[in-house]
Parts: C-alpha cells; structure tokens; sequence
C-alpha cells in the first residue's frame, strides 16, 4: 500500500512539473488589430512573445514589410508575472503599418533568441481594399469600438444666432467634448463659408480644457476655433463641417480571463495603445433676410455700427497744389466690406483714387477702423467748399439706417505763378520806330539769279519733330491703359497679386526673425490666400480652399502644386494646436515652401486672366 502511495506521489510531483513547464512554454506569436484594411487606413500589427523572463529575449528581427509604409515602430511594451517564485512575462513589439496600394499581402516571419534557441512567428495576410471598409475598428484586445469612441471624443459647432440680416455678424464656435485620453488632434478637412466673408477670431493659441455639462453628461471641453461671419447674400445658407483626427489613447487587456483583467487593469500594469478617430462636427444652417426697405441713396452695405471724421491736411493752397481729405470711418461690424464714401467736389477740383489702410481688432465682436485718402488738385482759383461727407450704415440692434455727415470744408485757392500767362502786344509807334531804324543798302537795278543750291535737312530736325508725337502717343496708351486698370478692380488685383503676396511674405519674415511664431504662420496664409483671392478673382466673403481649388484645376495647375498648396493651408491651421517649439522649428521650410508654391502658381496661371 505504501508502495502504490509512494508512486502515485512521485507521479503527482512529476505532473506538477509537467503543468508548470507547460505554463511557462515559450511561444513567438503575431496578431493584428484588422485583416481587412482600406487603402490609406492605419493599423497595428503584434510580436508577442510569452513565457519565460523577457530579459532573456535577443536579437529581434523583423520581417519585411512589402507594400506597407511604417509609420511608427517597433513600440516595445512589457509584462511580468510570479507564480511559486518562477519569474514569466511578455514582450510586445508592435507596427504602425499603411497599405500602399489595393491587393493581397504577406507579412514575412518575424524571429527572436531566447535560451539559445530561435523561435518565429507565423506570416500573417492582409487584404487591402478601395476605401475604408464600413467595419468597426477595434482597439486590439479591446471591447471599444469606433461608435464608442465617438461617443466619447466628438465636436460640436455653435453659432450665436442661427438667423441674421444681410452683412450681420454671425459668430461660430467649435468645441471639443472629450471623456477619453486623446493626443494632440490633426486637421484633416477646413469648414467652407461659401456666402460668407469670415474672419478669424484669435485664433486660439492653446487648447484649454474646462468641465462642462452637455445633454445631462459630463465632458472635458475645449475652445478650438471661433470664427465672425458676414453673410453676402440671402437666403439659406450652410457652414461645412469641421473635421480632425483625433488620437485615442485606450487600454488593451491582457488576457481573456476576467480575474487577471481586473486585476491587470490597474494602471500601473495598463498597456495602452493609441487609435486613431476621425470625428467632424455638424452642419449649421443660417437664415439670412434682407435689410429693411427705404435704405437712403448714401448706403453702400455697411452694417453695425460706426462713426465717421473728415479732415484736410491744409485750407490755403494754390492751384496745382495738391492736398489729402482724409475720411476715417471706424466701429464694429463688416468693416472690411465697406465702401469707400464718395466726398462731391466742387467745379475745378480734380480727385485721384484714395489709398486705403486698414486696422481690424479680431475680438468677440469684429471692430476696427478704415482710413481713406483722397489726393486732391484745385486747377482754378477762388474760394472753394467741400460739402459735407454722407456715410451711411444700417444699426442692427436698432434695425434702423444711420446718415452721418462730417462738417463742410471751406479751401482758399489762390493763382498759382505756372497758371500765369503773360502776352506782350507791339504798338503802331513801336512798328513805326523799327521801320526808321532800318537803312536799305539798295533799293532799285537788282539783278537777281536764281541759284540752284541742295538743301539738306539734318537728321535731328526729323527726330525733334518725330520724338514729341510718339511721346504723346506712348502718354496716350499708357493713361488709358492706367484708366482701364482702375475702372477694373478685378483686372488691378489680378496683376498685382504677386506684389501683394511679396509684402505679406516679408512681414512673415520679419515675425520669423523675431520669432513670433504665430505672427508668422498668420501672414504666411494670409499671403497666400491673399495671392489666390486676386489671382483667380474671389471675392474674398466667396473664398474658400475649395474654390479656389476648382479654379486651379481649370486652368491647369499640376495635381502636385495643388497638394502643396494644401499642406501649406492645413500646417498654417495646425500651427494653432501644435506646441510653439515644434512649430518653431519648422518655420524656416515652412516660409521657403510658401515662396516656392506662390513663384510656381504665377509662372502657371499668371499670363491666364479669365
């Protein structure tokens, strides 16, 4: 009896060890978090290797990944375990992969060494398809899905009133609502404003986070955009969404016994992997009416509210002298869609086109002020009035037309010498003292021949008389040239965009050399959509990235320049959430990038006015 006991010992020992080995059995294994991807769809591909003391595992050596970029990897993360003093754990290795192209791949084997031996995992196949397949995308060894996730991480756009009057500021708010751990989101589509002037507010420098109750839950919310809007015409009309890709930062479990997920879901042994979502906010509607009837004859479109002050630089002058009447006309609303006042003037006055400057406050509420110059030459003298200046806008909090004037000027011209001319007459007794002052030498008996002589006329009398006539012509071309250049605004704008871009850019250089580098990425898209508004004439309430992209294909721009002209509009609205170091560091290629695309769209569409 005690024989068959001792035995029956020996053999439950000996399965002890048995079930411990095989417990601690080394195994080299691959997964991935799809197998069915879309073509330019993201996904995570595992080498885990289990059993035994991690710090054992050497020389790893991953497959060959044909048809897939890395985009991040290998990401290594570990695990450890104690049972009865044995020491196992796991390793993980992991891939961020993309498919290139649409078709069937292989993912080799990859290998390790551990205890002197070699151990491989098993190729692993990969189907890519067109698109994104309409299927959940699960976080490996998670239960969160997609829906979840959107549930958890979404944006939301508000506007401040959803129905407004022709040119009434509308103001637009993008929040972000967040219950999960997310990293540092990428744009990956601009809301369009099509029937819309907009002008940014800000913008937001950095992202701030508040706790804020949406529909009786409790999120984390964040300011990421506000933006005024002025509608230019009426009717219904829609603001796109604004869409970004937002990294997740998610738990995976461990294993597929509740007991060690529990106990494993402390954060301390959490291992976390981040999934990306795409999230986009919703469609706003606005209703834009017209303005009241009975608008007076003065009202060129302003709406708000403003003020206006006329002044002239000198009272006395003389004619061909020329003096400034400047018009400031400042206050909140559409201020930058404002037209300039025509002043009347007075019979002998002649007036050229004003230069305009502009100062606008991108607050809550759009303000600022217009400064209009107008040069002014009196060609006759005497006392002269400038009538008051009638500026006109319509209030509305008061929905009521407002006429300002400014106070009448009054300018004392006087004869200038230049407008002198003076004529000599010559009186019968000074043509009678030249007729005695003359003495004939002989008076009769001429016998005259005529002598043929050759007579030459000098090349310089041609050209002086040749040069004046083709001066005037040249004048003659030049001025219409110059008045159909400035009866078309459009025609002006399309010529001197590059001007316009080049000023732009130098302010974004000098924002560089002082580092301030949102400053910086702010004039570099403001030359640039400045540069497209006048180039491919878009009204700038019209302009949108979409528009103007339209346009660029029609006219033959490469797909190539197109895509840059994007990636340099979508690192300008980047440049707002990333850290200012980063985007320090990368403003240098930033500003010769904007230089180059700007110098490439004139050589290609600047001879093609449409």
């Amino acid at each position: 009896m005690k024989n068959i006991s001792g035995s029956n010992i020996k053999l439950f020992f000996l399965s002890l060890m048995f079930l411990a080995g095989t417990c601690f059995a080394q195994k080299f294994n691959v997964s991935a978090d799809r197998t069915i991807v879309g073509q330019g769809d993201r996904f995570q591909v595992d080498f885990t290797f289990e059993g035994g003391d991690v710090n054992g595992i050497t020389n790893f050596r991953p497959p060959r990944f044909d048809g897939f970029r890395i985009l991040s990897g290998p990401n290594q993360s570990s695990s450890m375990s104690i049972i009865n003093g044995k020491v196992s754990g796991s390793l993980s290795l992991s891939y961020i992969l993309q498919p290139v192209n649409i078709g069937e791949y292989t993912i080799g084997s990859a290998s390790v060494d551990y205890g002197g031996k070699s151990y491989s995992s098993q190729p692993l196949k990969i189907k890519v398809e067109k698109g994104s397949p309409q299927q959940q995308q699960q976080a490996q060894g998670s239960s969160v899905n997609q829906q979840e996730l959107a549930k958890g991480v979404f944006i939301v756009a508000e506007a401040n009133k959803s129905r407004a009057l022709l040119g009434e500021q509308i103001t637009v708010t993008y929040k972000l609502y967040t219950k999960l751990n997310i990293a540092s989101p990428q744009i990956s589509k601009l809301p369009s404003y099509e029937g819309f002037w907009s002008e940014e507010i800000g913008p937001i420098q950095q992202i701030n986070f508040d706790l804020e109750m949406y529909k009786g839950e409790r999120y984390r919310v964040a300011k990421i955009k506000q933006v005024a809007l002025f509608p230019s015409r009426t009717g219904s009309l829609s603001v796109t969404p604004f869409e970004l890709n937002v990294p997740v930062i998610v738990k995976k479990k461990r294993t597929g016994n509740d007991m060690f997920d529990e106990f494993f879901n402390d954060s301390f042994f959490g291992r976390t992997e981040t999934v990306e979502l795409k999230t986009k906010s919703n469609t706003l509607k606005i209703e834009v009416d017209p303005l009241p009837s009975g608008a007076p004859g003065s009202f060129n479109g302003a709406v708000g509210n403003f003020s206006i002050k006329a002044e002239v630089d000198k009272q006395n002058v003389v004619t061909n002298e020329s003096f400034t009447l400047r018009l400031n006309v400042s206050g909140s609303g559409n201020i930058k869609l404002l037209k300039a006042p025509e002043p009347q003037l007075p019979a002998g006055f002649e007036k050229y086109d004003p230069k305009t400057i502009e100062n606008i406050n991108k607050g809550s509420q759009i303000s600022g002020q217009k400064i209009i110059d107008y040069l002014i030459v009196p060609r006759s003298a005497g006392e002269k009035e400038i009538p008051p200046v009638e500026f006109t806008y319509f209030n509305p909090s008061t929905r009521k037309y407002v006429i300002l004037k400014s106070q009448p000027f009054r300018i004392n011209v006087k004869q200038g010498v230049g407008g002198e001319v003076v004529t000599q007459g010559v009186s019968k007794e000074d043509v009678k003292l030249l007729n005695e002052d003359i003495r004939f030498i002989k008076t009769s008996d001429f016998n005259l021949e005529p002598k043929q002589e050759i007579s030459l006329i000098k090349s310089w009398f041609w050209i002086s008389l040749v040069v004046p006539f083709l001066s005037l012509v040249g004048a003659f071309v030049y001025k219409r040239k110059q008045d159909e250049l400035y009866g078309n605004v459009q025609l002006m704008k399309f010529q001197k965009a590059e001007k316009e871009a080049r000023k732009r850019l130098k302010l974004a250089k000098a924002a560089l050399d002082n580092k301030q580098t949102t400053s910086f990425y702010s004039e570099i898209s403001l030359a640039l959509f400045g540069y497209l508004e006048d180039k491919l004439s878009i009204q700038k309430s019209e302009f949108t990235l979409e528009k103007a992209e339209e346009k660029l294909i029609s006219r033959n721009v490469n797909d190539e320049l197109l895509n840059r002209v994007k990636q340099i509009a979508e690192k300008c609205e980047f440049a707002r959430f990333a850290p200012q170091g980063e985007m320090q560091a990368a403003a240098n290629e930033m500003y010769e990038e904007t230089v180059k695309v700007i110098v490439e769209l004139d050589s290609s569409i600047g001879g093609k006015k449409k």
